[in-house]
Order: structure tokens, then C-alpha cells, then sequence
């Protein structure tokens, strides 16, 4: 195939970490990704690369940086750089390097860089030992959710390029009950996937922690994962002083991992750039095709808590402009916050469990920064696919509670055609929505459960209820004898009835 001058390429990535102890001499995430960035072109051997560099976009992180990509653009040398932020969401490192690799094929920018990082570790140290960590103050940009004050920037430096969304992502029903936490939905959603596949706690846990005991392998062998000590799926699964139980369906070890300091960085710009610079092209790795799609906005609006219509038409639809099915893919990345997400992803998607679903090792093992782990993923993915020239790798990004989602797919082989984008939210927005009930009084049959765990032990369980005509409401329950059957015996479709108050109890 002859060189489409604009076709987007991915010709440097880094991941970098620390792990200092004492939270004085911890360097702050802007640092991370300063580190990244400048190995990232050390990568496609071309340090040009940072000075030529017309973009810098970061992922949104737990910092309040008010333009982080505006210091990073300085102090690469390259002042003039456009810069851009993104909102808070898991899927947004995605969406960001999808608008990238669209804005080099349209000719809009010639050099992009994508970085973020989080230091979750040495925050959560600083406040454990009630230190103030020595960051430079700034304010969040307009619609931020407010985090520590700290960071490079000013009120006037805002950046040129903003890709977010301030909708809410909780509906009032859940919040009534208390429900607003990923650690709440996800277990849900796994209940609810157990029921579906009528297997009992047990099997079922088994199961899961199997899928997660594959993963840890996958960490062993990345040198940048967070967790390489080899585990078995036993050790996974069993609570212990270690591993202690977040909620009746995932241990400490099932969910993801936020104590990490980690950073990295993507360079992505035109095969005609490259090419001048005289970056080798086995260090390219062409984006083929991006599709993006949000579930309906409110889980207690979805029609079921075990299925992603936004994953099962953007895979399909990312597979049809690329010409590829599902068995040709050599390398996948599911998004890994908790293990019901990576189970939804591979039905949609027609992948099996039993086949390799991350190149990390997934949140748990290799990392969980937050809104940042996709960068990690890329940056993965492109090291195997340069390792196996020709080979074709998935990456998927998830925000929200299962909720907003974007796929890539990615090889060393240039596209048949050049890169193609798709949003098919019309396509969701076609699906039914239940009704929802804020407060009901009387007779529910239940949909899924959770039992969520505090320091003694089994705490509440949070149920979703169906009414005898399909409208969907909230109930909990505190009752200590219902709450320990609960986390022994299978309740999803047992009969029961909520008070007005949203209180629980089982008829039968």
C-alpha cells in the first residue's frame, strides 16, 4: 500500500511510576507526566518530537491542575502547543486519542501529545499521616469536580480544548438508597450476570476469580504493572486481613487498584511527519477505526444490570469499518475497574472468557490511575503490536457505571482505508427505557443484590426491585439475619415487598 501522507500513527509511548515511601520527596503528577512525555519521544527515537509538538492534551485525573497541559507544553519547548483537558470518565483517554488521531488526519494539528498521571498512593499517604503535600496551588477549571488545590496555572489559563460532560450519572432512586459508588453498581451488575447464567455463589465466584487469577498472570509479565507477585485464583477470591471483603461479591483483590503512582504519555502524529523525521516504521502502530457510545445515562433506566447495548453496537460497528471479526483480534484490553465490566465487554463483543482480555493486567494488578489506565493500555498494546508486526489489538474504554464507552482498534499494518470514527449513541437511544419509581409500597420481586461491607463485617444490602408490571425501584435492607443468608444463598428473583420507606423484606 502506497503512504497516505495524513494517516494518524502512534510512534512514541511511555509508562513510568514511583514508588517513594516518604510523601516529601514523592514527586506530583504533573511530574510524571513531564517524565513520560520526554521518555515517550525517547521512544520513537526522535527527541524533535517535543519541541514539534502543536498539542498537548491531558486525561482529566484527581488533581486540580487548572491547565497541566500548558506547563507540560513549556517545558518541552514547546510554548505555542495548543492544549486540552478532558472531564473525569474512564473512557475519556480514548476519546481523547481518538479526536487526536482524527485532528492529524484532517490535517488540523501535525504533532499531538496525550499524557495524564495520578500519585493516588502518595495522597492517600499524605492524608493518612495529616501531611499537606508542598504542590503548586491552582484552581479547577469551570465544571471540575473540586479536588486538592494544587498545580501549575492561573485562573486565566484555561485550555483551548475541553472534551467533557457535567451530566449526572446517578439517578435520584439510587441516590435515595445510598447507591452512588462504582464499588455499589459493579457487584450489581455481577449479581445480576450470575442470575442470568444460573450459577451458584460459589461457581460463580469460582469462576470470576479464575478470569481475575488471568489477569494477575498478564501483570506478572508487564514490566510496568503495579502487582507483579503471582497469585491463584483462590488466594483472589478469599477474604483474608489483606484481602479484606469490599462487598459479598468482590474481595479487595476484585476491585480496582487507585493506590498507585503512575503516569504515561502517547505521541501521535501523520505517517508523512514520521516518515521526514525518520522515525522507523516498526515503530508505528496506525489507529484503524474508533467508535464511542454512551448507555442510557441512569442505570435504573437500563433494561436490564447485565447487558451494554452502547459495547455491542460500537464493537459492532468498529468491526465492520475495519473488515475484521472478533477471532481476528490477537490482542484485546477490556476495561478491568471490577470483573462484571470485562464480562459484559466480552459478550457484547463475542469474546471468550478464556482467551486473553487485557495486555496489563487490568486494573486491579496492573493499576487502577483512575481516569488515566487507558493510557496505560495503549501504550501496552503498542509495545506487543510492534513486537508482532501486523498483528491487530482492541483497546475499549469505560466511564460511569458501565456507561460511556470507547474502542479502538490498532496495528502496525496500515488501514485498508484511512482511520474512520463512528458515535452511534443513535443507536442506544433506539432501546427501551424502564420506568423508574423513586418510592413504592408494596409487592417487588428482586432483580440484583449486594451486601456491602464495612470494618465488622456485612453492613446493608442495596437491592434493585422489579414490580409486577416491570417499572424498577430501589430497596435496602439492614436486617443482620437477611443480610447474612443474602451472602450465602442466591435472593436475585425471590418475591418481597418494600415499605414506603424503601425498606426490604423477603416473602418467599
Amino acid at each position: 500500500m502506497s503512504l497516505r501522507e495524513r494517516d494518524p500513527v502512534i510512534v512514541g509511548v511511555a509508562q513510568v511510576a514511583q514508588r517513594i515511601d516518604d510523601v516529601s520527596e514523592a514527586r506530583e503528577p504533573i511530574d510524571l507526566m513531564l517524565e513520560a512525555s520526554k521518555k515517550a519521544a525517547e521512544d520513537a527515537g526522535c527527541p524533535a518530537l517535543l519541541t514539534r509538538t502543536d498539542s498537548v492534551r491531558v486525561g482529566r485525573g484527581f488533581w486540580a491542575y487548572n491547565n497541566p497541559a500548558r506547563a507540560i507544553a513549556e517545558r518541552i519547548g514547546s510554548p505555542n502547543a495548543e492544549t486540552g483537558l478532558t472531564s473525569l470518565g474512564g473512557n475519556y483517554v480514548q476519546c481523547l486519542t481518538n479526536l487526536s488521531f482524527r485532528d492529524i488526519l484532517d490535517g488540523q494539528r501535525d504533532v499531538i501529545l496525550v499524557t495524564g498521571a495520578e500519585c493516588g498512593r502518595t495522597l492517600s499517604r499524605a492524608h493518612r499521616q495529616g501531611v499537606e503535600l508542598a504542590w503548586e496551588p491552582a484552581p479547577s477549571p469551570p465544571g471540575m469536580l473540586p479536588g486538592p488545590a494544587n498545580g501549575p496555572g492561573s485562573d486565566a489559563d484555561t485550555p483551548e480544548l475541553f472534551l467533557a460532560s457535567t451530566k449526572m450519572t446517578r439517578h435520584e432512586a439510587e441516590l435515595r438508597r445510598g447507591i452512588s459508588r462504582p464499588v455499589q453498581y459493579y457487584p450489581l451488575f455481577e449479581a445480576a450476570l450470575r442470575f442470568l447464567e444460573d450459577e451458584s455463589i460459589d461457581d460463580h465466584q469460582r469462576k470470576v476469580s479464575e478470569l481475575w487469577q488471568r489477569f494477575n498472570q498478564t501483570a506478572v509479565e508487564n514490566p510496568h504493572a503495579w502487582i507483579r507477585t503471582p497469585m491463584t485464583a483462590e488466594e483472589i477470591r478469599t477474604p483474608s486481613a489483606s484481602n479484606r471483603p469490599v462487598s459479598s461479591v468482590y474481595p479487595k483483590l476484585m476491585n480496582s487498584n487507585p493506590s498507585v503512582d503512575q503516569g504515561a504519555a502517547l505521541f501521535v502524529t501523520s505517517a508523512g511527519t514520521a516518515r521526514r523525521l525518520g522515525i522507523p516504521e516498526s515503530h508505528w502502530v496506525y489507529p484503524h477505526a474508533g467508535t464511542e457510545a454512551w448507555d442510557h445515562l441512569f442505570v435504573s433506566e437500563r433494561d436490564n444490570l447485565y447487558s451494554s447495548p452502547a459495547i455491542r453496537f460500537s464493537g459492532r460497528r468498529l468491526l465492520e469499518m475495519a473488515g475484521v471479526e472478533a477471532g481476528d483480534l490477537d490482542f484485546v484490553d477490556l476495561y478491568s475497574c471490577f470483573p462484571s465490566a470485562v464480562q459484559v465487554a466480552a459478550r457484547e463483543l463475542g469474546l471468550s472468557l478464556e482467551r486473553g482480555l487485557t495486555v496489563t493486567g487490568g486494573l486491579t494488578f496492573a493499576g487502577g490511575p483512575l481516569n488515566n489506565y487507558v493510557m496505560h493500555a495503549i501504550a501496552r498494546s503498542v509495545e506487543l503490536l510492534r513486537q508482532r508486526p501486523g498483528a491487530l489489538g482492541l483497546v475499549t474504554a469505560n466511564g460511569g457505571m458501565l456507561t460511556k464507552h470507547a474502542l479502538c482498534l490498532y496495528s502496525t499494518a496500515a488501514p485498508e482505508a484511512p482511520f474512520q470514527w463512528e458515535n452511534v449513541q443513535s443507536e442506544v437511544e433506539a432501546t427501551a427505557k424502564r420506568e423508574v419509581l423513586l418510592d413504592h409500597a408494596g409487592e417487588v420481586s428482586v432483580e440484583s443484590y449486594v451486601v456491602m461491607c464495612g470494618a465488622d463485617g456485612p453492613e446493608i444490602a442495596h437491592a434493585a426491585c422489579r414490580l409486577p408490571e416491570g417499572a424498577r425501584t430501589w430497596a435496602n435492607t439492614t436486617d443482620s439475619d437477611l443480610i447474612g443468608e443474602m451472602t450465602e444463598r442466591e435472593f436475585c428473583g425471590r418475591k418481597g415487598h418494600v415499605d414506603g420507606n424503601g425498606n426490604l423484606t423477603i416473602t418467599s
